[in-house]
């Protein structure tokens, strides 16, 4: 992991205030660790990578290590291929961990511990089933009521759970429970269950074992066992400290710093595992990489960089109450960055033919056009330019409303990096749409050439056609139509217009070597990347991001 240097700015938090502290008075002997610990039992979405860069960062800032553990104790929800696509995602957002573990390392360790607690008088096999547990937990404003097994003997417990690791019962009936309060207003020291019975493959043990750990008292122990300092975690498991650091100071082991932020909610994004999903497995979208899906993988295939990813999460900052953030606001780090780097192309995704007369039947021209204006080290390259050449089917009207500077029958417009034309008449098909147009240009009106003091309002965009590549064009947007897409009927908020399919484009030719992820701006059109589905015989290009927010406009309405 990379040192941070002098001259870099500490970004400051209430997070890195507590570790700054910590540093002061010599907790934990000013070492720092922390671990970023994912279950895969999904794809990682833009939430997590807030986690990601924050528990990475505060490792790489301080000097510090921080561990990848995927906490793997649900073995019917989790895959292998949840753990490489969570280490691929980690990788790509330029992070790279000191250890990867997993709990299931500590199988053994945590049943010792368990054992422990049992001979301590501090954990009880019970023969509840999952809805009398819940029954007995009682509410926020009523009591529990303690288990009728509560009181077996130590010897009796010791006897039972090491049955039911030899798989003596039937799957769920029975658990072991530590004892704390059932009358704590602390729901979560209720006698919480610390292990159930479970007969699945697990995805590293395959089947050695019948019992696993929950999540509650295996991940406290973890972070123990690896000495990690700062156990950083969202706001919903405040409340759940307290059986964290029970667990810990029972057993007498090394007790970390559990620190509580706010969980990042994205406005128009669906966040909730379970309901991405579901939207996989109904094939509402194609796949979890779907650039529709929250999922970092989707973000990737979509075109987004590692850059707009972490300086989002950077300009978001660590809260310590829940808010929502505007998703426009990830969409403009997206744009800055791309801005920057992105060379400029020309292309053409609903082409209408244009024909110019007066131009030489067999002539093409190499113009120059400049790669990216904001990078002095771009560079220029040449476009070539001929008689019949395609334009966007919307910069030609031929009754153009107000305010409207684009091509219309008797006007002029100018070709980017080329000539000022004039539409002269119009071809229609037998519906009556505009098919072709015939336009006449100045040949004294090139670009760059000072020759011509002719202004005109309007640029537009083209390709010459016999030059042109032709490409498959995905226009995604946003997969809900409101900011908030919750309650249990969520699927109806679900934007039916999220992609658009364009098999008619039409690229300059300089495109035709492009790599799968490359980014390019489509002069006008907004950014653009190389999906995975493309080959040579045939590109297929994602749209990343408009170039200014559309949704801005629509809400205004």
């Amino acid at each position: 992991m990379e040192n941070k240097t002098e001259t870099t700015p500490e970004p400051k938090n209430f997070v890195r205030e507590i570790i700054d502290e910590h540093i002061r008075i010599q907790r934990f002997d000013k070492h720092i660790h922390t671990r970023f610990p994912p279950e895969p039992n999904g794809y990682l979405h833009i939430g997590h990578a807030k986690s990601i860069c924050l528990n990475f960062g505060i490792a790489r800032d301080y000097n510090g290590k921080c561990n990848l553990r995927f906490d793997d104790t649900n073995p019917s929800k989790e895959e292998v291929e949840y753990v490489d696509s969570i280490k691929e995602d980690v990788r790509w957002l330029g992070f790279q961990w000191d250890s990867e573990l997993y709990a299931s390392d500590y199988f053994e360790q945590l049943y010792e511990y368990a054992v422990q607690l049992i001979k301590k008088g501090k954990a009880f096999v019970c023969d509840l089933t999952g809805d009398e547990i819940r029954k007995y937990r009682g509410t926020l404003t009523e009591p529990g009521k303690e288990s009728p097994y509560r009181n077996r003997s130590v010897h009796e417990n010791l006897q039972l759970f090491q049955q039911m690791r030899e798989g003596k019962f039937p799957d769920g009936t029975k658990t072991l429970r530590a004892k704390i309060d059932m009358n704590s207003p602390n729901i979560n020291l209720r006698d919480p269950v610390m292990y159930r019975i479970l007969r699945a493959t697990h995805h590293r043990t395959g089947d050695a074992w019948c019992i696993y750990p929950m999540y509650d008292y295996a991940h406290g122990q973890s972070d123990s066992i690896e000495k990690i300092t700062h156990s950083i975690c969202t706001l919903e498991f405040e409340d759940h400290r307290p059986l964290y650091e029970w667990f810990i100071k029972e057993l007498g082991i090394f007790l970390p710093q559990q620190i509580e932020f706010a969980r990042l909610n994205l406005s128009y994004t669906m966040m909730s595992k379970r309901r991405l999903l579901q939207l996989v497995e109904e094939k509402i979208v194609n796949s979890w990489d779907d650039p529709r899906m929250p999922t970092i993988s989707g973000f990737r295939r979509r075109g987004y960089t590692p850059e707009s990813i972490r300086e989002f999460a950077e300009r978001i900052g660590v809260a310590k109450r829940d808010n929502t953030i505007d998703v426009a606001l990830l969409e403009n780090c997206l744009r800055d960055d791309l801005n920057k780097h992105a060379p400029r192309m020309m292309a053409v995704l609903k082409p209408l033919k244009v024909i110019i007369d007066n131009y030489p039947d067999n002539q093409v021209e190499e113009l120059d056009a400049v790669n990216n204006p904001e990078d002095e080290n771009a560079g220029s390259r040449k476009i070539p330019f001929s008689k019949t050449l395609y334009i966007e089917q919307d910069d030609f009207k031929e009754i153009p409303p107000p305010k409207y500077f684009r091509l219309t029958p008797g006007n002029e417009v100018r070709l980017r990096y080329a000539y000022i034309i004039k539409c002269e008449s119009i071809v229609k098909n037998d519906r009556g749409e505009v098919v072709e147009i015939h336009c006449t240009y100045d040949k004294d009106t090139k670009s760059g050439t000072g020759t011509s003091q002719k202004k005109v309002k309007g640029t537009i965009h083209w390709v010459s056609a016999s030059q042109a590549i032709d490409a498959e064009v995905r226009l995604y947007d946003r997969l809900f139509t409101v900011e908030n897409p919750s309650g249990d009927d969520w699927k109806k908020y679900l934007n039916p217009n999220s992609l658009e399919v364009l098999t008619n484009c039409k690229l300059e030719p300089h495109l035709a070597n492009a790599k799968i992820q490359e980014r390019f701006q489509f002069e006008r059109l907004g950014y653009f990347s190389v999906d995975y589905d493309s080959t040579k015989e045939k590109l297929v290009f994602n749209r990343t991001v408009t170039l200014k927010d559309t949704w801005a406009k629509i809400e205004k309405k």
